[in-house]
């Protein structure tokens, strides 16, 4: 009956780590930038397509992927201070992204104000930039959801549904001692909860589908002024408080509610609230404000050098070889004349 019920449950997998010799090679890191490279080239692609200049988003995510991931760390590392600064915690351990432990409203945040700095930069409205990149930056969290998996973390409660999540135990190979994160679950030994909710999956399916929506909308409705950003914020943060409350992981809660849940209404209202608002700002904005000073300048090089390149057209020649004509004429008559 115990391998029978096994079989129809997902297996989680035997390491997150893996050591190219010293270096060690972490699958939550790996799933981030992965997240960040699938976001950058849909974000330039839709970028392009509605006016903008190709290579802008990837100026922008220079400034903005630094400062998100800054403020997903500072955000997780907030709201769960007793993780690192509790007694017999190592504060140093705030500073081990790699370990996990991003939040995505500060990533989303302070990755805003890099956004920013950048389109300030180079001349372009930020609203527009939010509707480019909002699809792909959800699919870039459902990208980094993977990594939960790898490090089995963030699941939720005990399940007897077919899709429940087998956590193994998992020992360092050197020590024996056990090591959630860094160990290798050699002898596939679950742990005394497991299956669980796999909310890891539930979340990752959720983005997917929100990106769906927004694309959807964003074609149909021609949204624009942040407006499908707004619709990405609203659409995630309605799955997320559903799944945050199915999640047994640690967590401070604020009147018998995870802060995260909080966050999520808060954020939820915000969004619908903007969307509304933005909605009198008219149609989406034109091609051409899109492009700022610098693209106009590049584009400017670009026509005098096209220019300066071309041969000259048949008017132009014929032009010249009667200039030419005239010009030896004149030579011709005046050595007659001498």
């Amino acid at each position: 009956m115990y391998s029978a019920a096994f079989l129809a449950t997902i297996p989680s997998p035997d390491q997150g780590v893996w050591h190219l010799g010293p270096i060690p090679i972490r699958a939550y890191a790996l799933c981030i930038i992965a997240g960040i490279i699938v976001a950058i080239w849909w974000g330039e692609r839709r970028w392009e397509a509605r006016g903008g200049t190709k290579g802008t988003v990837l100026d922008v995510a220079v400034f903005a992927v630094p400062f998100g991931l800054v403020g997903g760390r500072l955000y997780h590392v907030v709201t769960d201070p007793e993780l690192y600064f509790t007694e017999g915690k190592n504060p140093w351990n705030a500073f081990a992204i790699w370990d996990g432990g991003l939040g995505i409203w500060g990533a989303v945040a302070l990755g805003a104000v890099g956004a920013l700095i950048a389109c300030r930069r180079r001349g372009i409205p930020l609203p527009a930039m939010a509707d480019a990149i909002a699809p792909g930056i959800i699919v870039a969290q459902a990208i980094g959801r993977l990594g939960n998996y790898f490090n089995q973390e963030l699941y939720g409660a005990h399940t007897d549904l077919p899709w429940g999540l087998e956590i193994y135990q998992r020992f360092d190979p050197a020590t024996g001692a056990p090591d959630a994160l860094g160990g290798v679950a050699t002898g596939h030994i679950p742990l005394p909860e497991s299956p669980v909710h796999p909310t890891f999956l539930y979340e990752l399916i959720w983005n997917l589908l929100i990106a769906l929506v927004v694309v959807w909308a964003d074609r149909k409705f021609k949204l624009g002024h942040g407006r499908a950003f707004a619709l990405y914020v609203a659409g995630y943060t309605v799955g997320r408080c559903w799944i945050e409350l199915m999640r047994t992981d640690t967590a401070n809660h604020i009147l018998g509610l995870r802060v995260n849940v909080w966050t999520s209404i808060l954020l939820f209202l915000g969004a619908m609230a903007y969307f509304v608002v933005a909605a009198k700002r008219g149609p989406r904005e034109a091609p051409e404000t899109l492009r700022g000073k610098e693209d106009e300048e590049d584009t400017a090089v670009e026509s005098t050098s096209d220019d300066a390149g071309k041969k000259p057209e048949p008017e132009e020649k014929a032009a010249e070889d009667t200039v030419d004509a005239g010009s030896s004429s004149g030579e011709n008559g005046k050595s007659e004349k001498s």
